[in-house]
């Protein structure tokens, strides 16, 4: 059956990425969480989306720019329907002191772009292991380099490339640098690739499927999961399938 992931958190709900948008996302049942990660000034790893802070904090700058402390006094809900649920931007290791005592499982997004500085992966890759959540964590990347380094640091970690582009074939990609998964926007990934990738072995998971229709058709389609802003909805839909 194809699982439930809350991208980024219940974040239709709640603000994207915060710990109340997690909590949120297990109680609407969801099987897994998605998340971006990317290091403070001080080289903390902190769950946020964007390279700067001004789309979903009270502040302006970024990321990179500040310390773990400078951040956490922001608030990351200050935009979400008029600051209704405020909230701190989270630390990797705050994170899973809460998600190990869940029985989900994790999609860390990586938020880098260059091809020569792994710090962020090795840092991450270091609280994976502290915490002992090797096998339930998935780490995918747009920057592909990433993948395949995280790949090689940590090869029992699963590891998803994604993607906004039509591939040809993109399971014989995934199985070139190791990746055990496919995440494809979902306006590129049709039922028939969703199929025969799956068929190949290489699980397709994708984002961001927030339509009831869609989620439908990549549940019907066999995808073992959908990442969505709405996990309640999918629950929904899943349970009258």
């Amino acid at each position: 059956m194809t699982q439930i992931f809350a991208h980024r958190g219940s974040s239709g709900t709640r603000p994207e990425n915060t710990m109340v948008a997690f909590y949120e996302a297990e109680r609407n049942m969801a099987d897994g969480i998605e998340l971006d990660v990317q290091l403070t000034k001080d080289g903390k790893v902190v769950i946020i989306h964007d390279e700067k802070v001004d789309r979903t904090t009270d502040g302006k700058g970024y990321v990179k720019d500040f310390t773990l402390d400078e951040l956490q006094k922001l608030n990351a809900g200050f935009f979400f329907q008029s600051g209704k649920f405020p909230d701190k931007i989270p630390t990797l290791e705050q994170f899973f002191h809460w998600f190990q005592r869940t029985e989900m499982i994790c999609n860390i997004e990586l938020k880098t772009k260059t091809v020569t500085n792994h710090e962020l992966e090795e840092k991450v890759i270091a609280i994976i292991r502290a915490y002992g959540l090797d096998d339930r964590i998935i780490l995918s990347s747009f920057n592909h380099y990433a993948i395949v380094y995280t790949y090689r640091l940590a090869p029992h970690i699963e590891t998803a490339p994604l993607f906004m582009e039509g591939l040809y074939m993109p399971w014989i990609y995934a199985q070139s640098i190791q990746a055990k998964a496919i995440h494809p926007y979902y306006k590129v990934a049709p039922k028939t690739l969703v199929q025969m990738s799956e068929k190949e072995g290489v699980k397709v998971r994708p984002f961001t499927v927030n339509q009831e229709k869609n989620i439908k058709m990549f549940m019907e389609a066999g995808a073992s999961a959908v990442i969505t802003d709405y996990p309640e909805l999918a629950r929904k839909v899943k349970d009258q399938l």
